[in-house]
């Protein structure tokens, strides 16, 4: 018998004021959940997310053969940094179960799936777009920070019909060594060609991909770039009034 996934043990920031939206972040490859805490942090002192909790998953830790075989947080494996051929797919399907189990109990404490965000900085922007792609719940949306898509090549079989109409905000430094701006681009690519996601359009509504390169931005996220995600979070999960 299979072993019953377990949701991930995380840091949370309660909403200020009645509970009406979720945002689940994810943190990078060797990070926690306290890494995410500033950032989220940052959104719970605005009166505009007052209705917001946050939540900030730990990814367990794992040898990354990239890395001969250190242990560190992941939520897969990494087989080389170029990110080509193989992948730990079998760890990518375990941690797409795991994130799966923290939305099951934010809908079970009565959130609606509608008023959850999947986000995530680099590996955790992988693990938003591994999930909220292939979830049969259709979500708020995804907001992807210096993330890519792994596994292509299996997510159109895995997606449900409603995923090509999810709204996503990508963010992402084109000064990044590792996670590298191109990695971005293509992901992004493959969305618009292959799955079906229209451009976000100039109109500002909260409608396909809203992709924005941050110029000299390296590893990590800018106040420009957070100061984008937190207009879009204004448009996908408002205020319920």
């Amino acid at each position: 018998m299979t072993p019953t996934v377990k949701a991930p043990e995380y840091l949370k920031i309660d909403s200020a004021s009645s509970h009406t939206a979720s945002v689940i972040l994810m943190h990078g490859l060797g990070d926690s959940g306290r890494g995410m805490y500033p950032t989220a942090n940052m959104f719970h002192q605005d009166p505009a997310f007052k209705h917001i909790k946050w939540i900030l998953p730990h990814a367990p830790v794992r040898p990354i053969r990239a890395n001969g075989n250190h242990k560190m947080p992941a939520w897969f494996d990494v087989y080389n940094f170029q990110f080509e051929g193989e992948e730990d797919e079998a760890g990518m399907l375990e941690s797409i179960a795991s994130i799966e189990r923290l939305i099951t109990e934010e809908v079970d404490s009565g959130i609606d799936p509608g008023r959850i965000v999947l986000s995530g900085f680099t590996q955790g922007g992988a693990m938003s777009l591994l999930t909220g792609l292939t979830t049969k719940r259709k979500l708020a949306g995804l907001a992807i920070m210096s993330g890519r898509l792994p596994i292509s090549h299996r997510i159109k079989e895995m997606a449900p019909p409603h995923a090509a109409s999810l709204p996503v905000f990508w963010g992402h430094g084109i000064a990044d060594p590792l996670a590298k701006y191109v990695f971005g681009q293509v992901s992004v690519e493959f969305m618009t060609k292959e799955m079906g996601f229209p451009t976000a359009p100039a109109t500002g509504e909260a409608e396909g991909i809203e992709f924005h390169g941050y110029e000299g931005l390296g590893t990590g996220m800018s106040r420009e770039e957070l100061g984008d995600l937190g207009l879009w979070l204004k448009k996908v999960l408002p205020a319920k009034k």
